[in-house]
């Protein structure tokens, strides 16, 4: 009995049966060990998961591999039901739903998703590591809301973090982004308040030296990021053949004065930068040893944790190489760089425009009226359209007469098997035959000049060489001569056959050869021989029937005169 005189005994019985029901249905596809639920992570969800360390994630381990995972979602199959869920859980701090609660939530936000839908979702979220299993008891009146709440879910770290840079992505235009130039001025006068309370030894504003450390960091990295931001979206629009018009004239806007305002401003706060970071390296260590001494995350036995910018050594060490550059190019020498490229890409557009003939300029207009006939036209108006606008007629072999390479070639025969015919480049890239470019510059003969002076003068000195070695010789006959020497001698004996023909028996012919100073002097002998040998022991020369002999004329020396 209960105070009020009510039978409690039923209630009991009814009591129990709950507890044996919810044994059977929490041990259903699970273990029960001494008649309690051990919590294993089984694939249809019915069970929980075994406990998380605080600060770690389930499903996501360090490697690469695992997480890039985290991005599986946006690109999958049903890629629309996974956003939509990823948004649900990132709507509220700590969000803690079940299949049930995530179905219903969308089907408020005019999404329909079955709770069955919902929970395959979920769990598919959870093996790709973006949400976690939650650990939370689910307090429900009735079986039925036990079973609808049997797994709960919550957002994993990373994939919150994915989520929200994927929701950036998606909400981003594809404009350009301003550069947040201001916050060098304002990155000067905050590290000039840092030095100022460093060198006071202001201990008691710890926290505003952390405040001012964190928004130097900030600074810095809002800065880069939409630096980079334009200059990739400037380089994406100069890279485009089909600017023209308005596009190009705000383009060319664009490029001419904010991106010199943005270099202005670099050049004007980097130095001051650099010097405000020179003067407070010696500080360094007194400023991480303060920013220690603030209460964070890194005092607990939390795990691995993620520290604010400017609290280590190497932090401040970065923020100096991207001024100075470091090892590398610095961020103002790269942003100098980008602004002269694109300012040449430029010029290059406008040239191309400028050009009077060519194909410099955009078919753009052309091609979007050309594809809006092919939408609209059947399909035989869209054939000859086609035909008409690409040459795509029969290809036929036109005889050319005298100038055929191959006569076999007939107007029958196949361009396929004929052989292809030469077209000039600029015929084939302009369209015409009119020469293009500058004429050529008249080369200066003085090198080639200077190089065949040279070298008569070199051919001359041999030449003297050997006329003085066949003079010095005399008698041919068993002479050792010189591989130059026997040549010239050949030559000039050459001559002499070209004008004595047929000397009389026994009668000795001498023929001057008064531009190099010797006399050549042969003699017909029937059953005579010449023989000259080789220096170098290679070759012998025999001339029959004649006997030579070589004498310096009178008066003159051995000279190199042109042969």
């Amino acid at each position: 009995m209960d105070p009020v005189g009510n039978d409690q005994s039923g209630m009991h019985g009814r009591t129990d049966s709950y507890s044996a029901a919810y044994r059977r249905l929490a041990c259903t596809g699970g273990r029960c060990v001494g008649g309690k639920l051990t919590e294993d992570d089984a694939e249809d969800g019915r069970t929980r998961p075994p406990p998380v360390p605080s600060g770690a994630d389930s499903t996501v381990d360090g490697s690469g591999s695992e997480r890039l995972a985290l991005f599986r979602y946006v690109t999958a199959e049903n890629a629309e039901d996974y956003l939509a869920v990823m948004k649900l859980f990132s709507s509220t701090l700590l969000a803690d739903l079940s299949a049930a609660e995530v179905s219903g939530a969308l089907r408020e936000a005019g999404r329909d998703m079955d709770p069955e839908t919902a929970e395959e979702r979920c769990r598919t979220l959870v093996r790709w590591g973006n949400l976690i299993r939650s650990l939370r008891d689910a307090r429900v009146p009735t079986v039925a809301a036990y079973r609808n709440s049997r797994a709960r879910f919550q957002m994993s770290t990373l994939g919150g973090r994915v989520h929200r840079q994927i929701e950036d992505i998606l909400q981003a235009t594809d404009g350009a982004r301003e550069v947040a130039r201001e916050l060098l001025g304002s990155t000067v006068e905050v590290l000039d308040r840092i030095l100022a309370r460093l060198s006071a030894g202001e201990s008691g504003e710890t926290e505003a030296l952390a405040a001012d450390v964190t928004t130097v960091f900030n600074n810095q990295s809002l800065f880069s990021q939409s630096a980079r931001d334009f200059y990739t979206y400037l380089g994406s629009v100069l890279t485009r053949y089909d600017l023209m018009g308005e596009e190009y004239t705000t383009l060319k806007g664009l490029l001419l004065e904010y991106v010199d305002l943005i270099s202005n401003d670099v050049a004007r706060h980097s130095p001051a930068i650099v010097d405000r970071l020179d003067r407070l390296e010696r500080h360094l260590p007194l400023l991480v040893d303060t920013l220690a001494t603030l209460p964070g995350l890194a005092d607990s036995n939390s795990g691995p944790v993620e520290r604010l910018p400017g609290r280590a050594l190497d932090d401040w060490v970065q923020l100096s190489a991207w001024y100075t550059g470091g090892s590398g190019s610095s961020g103002p020498a790269q942003l100098r760089a980008a602004a002269e490229q694109a300012l040449g890409q430029l010029i290059t557009n406008a040239k191309r425009m400028l050009s009077s003939g060519g194909t410099g300029a955009s078919r753009r207009a052309d091609l979007l009226r050309l594809a809006s006939l092919f939408a609209e036209a059947d399909a035989g108006v869209a054939d000859r359209a086609f035909a008409a606008s690409f040459g795509a007629y029969p290809m036929r072999h036109l005889g050319i007469g005298a100038e055929e390479p191959d006569p076999r070639v007939t107007p029958t025969t196949s361009w396929w098997d004929a052989p292809p015919v030469e077209v000039p480049l600029s015929l084939r890239q302009r369209g015409d035959r009119s020469a293009r470019g500058r004429s050529s510059r008249v080369p200066d003969p003085g090198l080639d000049r200077a190089r065949l002076t040279a070298q008569g003068e070199q051919d001359a000195s041999r030449l003297r060489a050997a006329v003085a070695e066949l003079i010095a010789v005399r008698e041919m006959n068993g002479a050792v001569l010189s591989d130059y020497a026997r040549e010239v001698l050949l030559d000039y004996l050459g001559d002499f056959m070209a004008m004595h023909q047929a000397p009389g028996r026994g009668v000795e012919v001498a023929m001057p050869f008064e531009d190099v100073g010797m006399s050549l002097i042969v003699t017909h002998s029937p059953g005579r021989r010449t023989v000259l040998r080789s220096l170098s022991g290679e070759w012998d020369c025999t001339i029959d029937a004649l006997t030579v002999r070589v004498e310096q004329i009178a008066g003159q020396q051995a000279s190199g005169g042109p042969r």
